[in-house]
């Protein structure tokens, strides 16, 4: 196990020691200490390395992450996760705006809450979050699975593609073009594999899904006062 402790090291050489690792490297093990809430900590990732950041973090941390796994034993400011491709970040505390934000792939979990507008143009990336999610989480959301154990706020799924959205406690609001749909037997199977893969205690059986009205795809002027 490798040690990079920023206060010793800049954060261009801590992200540039770990991009520098590719393929099937033998050193798989990292620890971040002491991040103090630096912004942009282990981004550009593409390795399937294990990275742990002992602390809270600003900004856009693990952004763009490709096959690395990213646990961070803080909290994280906005853009946690942004444009995520593949591998899996997890969040022991709480995450700031736009969790997860343009991600194609891979899991995000939060064991925290998620502020505002988590998952905002998700396509293809899982998120689950343990707390409960802001306002206008899932807008414009594409593709992929967002999993929220506690409650949603204002305008859940605003302009809503084809991504699933599972809120097991209560929506204040859906946005334009969301609505709530059948639990079918595939959604509950595929519910109960994300919750053991973000290690959350709860049943699938205990949740309501989302998804696009279909709606909003086209202009029509009968639908005019919903754009």
């Amino acid at each position: 196990m490798q040690t990079l402790d920023m206060s010793r090291v800049e954060l261009r050489e801590v992200n540039a020691t770990l991009q520098a690792e590719a393929g099937q490297t033998n050193q798989t093990q990292w620890v971040i200490e002491n991040p103090r809430g630096a912004h942009a900590v282990a981004v550009g990732l593409d390795a399937p390395i294990e990275v742990t950041v002992k602390g809270s973090t600003g900004y856009y941390c693990a952004g763009m992450n490709a096959q690395a796994t990213v646990h961070v034993t803080g909290s994280v400011g906005p853009g946690v996760a942004e444009n995520m491709m593949s591998g899996e970040v997890v969040i022991d505390g709480d995450a700031s705006q736009y969790a997860g934000a343009t991600g194609h792939g891979g899991l995000l979990v939060i064991k925290g809450n998620a502020s505002s507008r988590c998952g905002i143009s998700m396509k293809g990336i899982d998120i689950v979050v343990h707390g409960n999610i802001g306002h206008m989480s899932a807008f414009m959301a594409q593709k992929g699975n967002l999993v929220v154990l506690g409650d949603a706020g204002d305008a859940l799924g605003d302009s809503l593609y084809e991504a699933r959205l599972f809120v097991r406690g209560t929506v204040k609001s859906l946005g334009a073009d969301c609505e709530e749909k059948e639990m079918r037997p595939e959604h509950l199977e595929l519910l109960a594999d994300l919750l053991a893969r973000a290690g959350a205690d709860a049943k699938p059986g205990e949740f309501r899904r989302y998804g696009s009205a279909r709606k909003l795809y086209h202009f029509n002027i009968d639908h005019a006062d919903q754009y």
